[in-house]
């Protein structure tokens, strides 16, 4: 059976909540980083699944391993023993720091961070967690109450005690509030749904150093910055701070849902029988494609390519903002990039698809580039360019004089 476009926006505007932002987008297949919609319109995807997709659409070494894995076994719960989650935890044991040897598979990076929060709990016996402003962590109830922005938790609340907000960036802030009832310090070294903020130097540091003097946990969520999207196997790498929790998620599955919750052996480890399970966590096709995804990264170091081309891109937004009063900021790290504007920027998003462009939003004037590594310098000037086509018009709009 095959449905036409018109018939596919009917059902899914029928039957689905209305809890996304929906583009006039009919996606039908898609290779490294384009993507066709139903009517063979080509587009160069800077969205990717929302980062998912780092290593692009239809990586064939994931492909593969996942046509093997689905000709072997399909379901498979944890109680038993599994060859491919074995193997995921192989490859996990190649790129993982030494010191986080204890490892829990879900399903989504909400997921992860809901057993980071327990297990912080847990091991500590504490109940407090301190967060910050702007932080994202997802949506569920234990990750939301630690997500920042109000539009998110207050149609929800009371959510779960304990949490206590502080500016990103500012170590000292986190300092006034800490107390020996603090479980956790939560902390993203870049800030992804929020519009790309990048750690200060030095604030990762002083966050250990303050998680250590209070024996309280420091929490990485490195769901969006994780497997070689800054330039770095792991964002933390750029600071040479190592968490005792990190949670993963996005680009670790190439597509297929997974969260993978890292942690000392001890933290993990205070989890009894029973005490947190997952259906579909560590499942096959999950850890084959997760399995693959590694072997991809590490055998190319295509972290080293997401720097370059990083660079590259920053690049040529950087070189917008000069040209352009209504560009306020360029922010990024590797292939995590954003251009903060001084006005709404839906007609300019809108203007980007109709040139065969996908890009994200952060709040009304944030747009944000995650494309996947396998993106061509020749694709990222065409983004560039149309990008300045867009830019131009919008300044020329409210009247503005190019620089």
């Amino acid at each position: 059976m095959s449905l036409e476009r018109d018939e596919i926006i009917r059902l899914e505007d029928s039957w689905l909540a209305p809890v996304f932002h929906r583009r006039p987008i009919v996606a039908a297949r898609g290779k490294d980083a384009l993507l066709w919609d139903i009517n063979g319109k080509q587009y160069v995807d800077c969205m990717a699944g929302y980062g998912a997709g780092f290593l692009g659409h239809c990586n064939e070494k994931v492909m593969e391993a996942l046509k093997a894995q689905i000709g072997k076994l399909i379901a498979c719960h944890g109680s038993l023993y599994l060859e491919a989650r074995a193997l995921l935890l192989k490859n996990l044991e190649r790129v993982a720091p030494k010191s986080l040897r204890k490892v829990f598979f879900s399903n989504s990076g909400a997921e992860a961070v809901e057993v980071a929060l327990k297990a912080a709990r847990k091991f500590t016996g504490r109940k407090e967690i301190i967060a910050m402003m702007r932080g994202f962590h997802g949506k569920t109830f234990g990750a939301l109450s630690a997500t920042w922005n109000p539009k998110y938790r207050v149609p929800f609340e009371p959510l779960l005690p304990g949490v206590k907000f502080v500016p990103y960036g500012k170590a000292e802030k986190v300092r006034e509030v800490i107390s020996r009832d603090t479980a956790a310090i939560l902390v993203e070294p870049v800030q992804g749904e929020a519009g790309v903020y990048v750690a200060p130097d030095g604030y990762l540091a002083e966050l250990r150093e303050i998680a250590d003097q209070y024996d309280a946990l420091l929490i990485f969520d490195e769901i969006q910055t994780g497997f070689g999207r800054t330039g770095k196997m792991f964002a933390f790498e750029h600071w040479n701070v190592i968490p005792d929790i990190m949670c993963l998620a996005k680009a670790a599955g190439s597509g297929v849902p997974i969260g993978i919750t890292l942690s000392r052996e001890e933290v993990l480890g205070s989890l009894k029988v029973g005490e947190h399970s997952s259906t579909f966590g560590g499942n096959p096709l999950a850890c084959a494609a997760a399995s693959a995804t590694i072997e991809v990264l590490v055998e190319n170091r295509l972290w080293e390519r997401a720097e370059r081309l990083g660079k590259l891109f920053k690049g040529f937004l950087e070189k917008l903002a000069s040209k352009y009063r209504v560009v306020r900021e360029v922010r990024g790290l590797g292939l995590m990039l954003a251009v903060e504007y001084r006005f709404d920027i839906l007609e300019l998003l809108n203007g980007l698809l109709d040139r065969g462009v996908i890009a994200l939003t952060s709040g009304t004037r944030i747009l944000r580039f995650l494309p996947p590594v396998s993106i061509t310098e020749s694709q990222i000037a065409y983004v560039a360019e149309k990008l300045e086509e867009c830019t131009r018009i919008m300044e020329e709009k409210r009247g503005e004089n190019s620089g």
